[in-house]
């Protein structure tokens, strides 16, 4: 939070720009959140893990995932997720099991890949952090913050490509300081994905046990 001082004309000044700041990273957000809508479908290869003090990530776990509209694919670190649109799969390699459970839109406490680029719209305020460079590519960070006290996150990072408006990463902060960072690593929009990719065939787990939650 800004320092306001004890001039009237030093408070006039950081609220304006605290207002400069918000607008800037709406339009960011905005810019950002329209591209990914435009697409049909995406595929994604990601990394993530713990950011220590040093930097350095430890739990460093890879997947992939196929959005399209609020249906997504994701498999990353033995588990295998299908969201169509309805109900959720949930299956885990090393027991042979899946669950299955009642899809809600509406559970602002789900970081789906479908949510991420219109998270902001709801439950947060954001302002821009800064720009900063990685290669020949220029970034602008904005950060989201959550209004309710009843959330377990603290904060957001989102790294956005100044250029053609994707995500780089993501850092979320939990209440106890731990950062876990998520890096696109690769990203391929509009993927042939039929709608039965996002629904599980118990025919290609052979063996399989179903737990049905719903």
């Amino acid at each position: 939070m800004m320092n306001k001082g004890f001039l009237i004309i030093a408070i006039l000044f950081f609220g304006w720009s605290a207002s400069a700041q918000d607008k800037k990273a709406e339009a960011i957000l905005d810019a950002m959140s329209a591209k990914y809508k435009a697409l049909k479908t995406f595929n994604a290869n990601f990394t993530y893990g713990v950011e220590g003090t040093n930097m350095k990530l430890t739990n460093v776990f890879t997947g992939n995932v196929t959005v399209k509209g609020n249906k997504f694919k994701l498999k990353t670190a033995g588990q295998e997720i299908f969201n169509n649109g309805k109900d959720i799969y949930t299956y885990v390699k090393e027991t042979n099991e899946v669950n299955i459970s009642d899809f809600n839109p509406n559970d602002d406490s789900d970081f789906s890949p479908t949510k991420i680029y219109s998270i902001y719209k709801k439950g947060y305020k954001y302002i821009f952090k800064e720009e900063k460079k990685e290669g020949a590519a220029s970034y602008e960070v904005v950060e989201l913050s959550p209004t309710s006290g009843k959330s377990n996150v603290a904060k957001i990072q989102i790294s956005v490509n100044k250029s053609d408006k994707s995500i780089k990463t993501w850092k979320v902060w939990d209440k106890s300081g731990k950062k876990t960072v998520f890096r696109i690593d690769k990203f391929v929009p509009n993927v042939p994905a039929a709608d039965a990719l996002f629904t599980f065939d118990k025919a290609k787990y052979p063996g399989v046990e179903v737990v049905d939650l719903r």
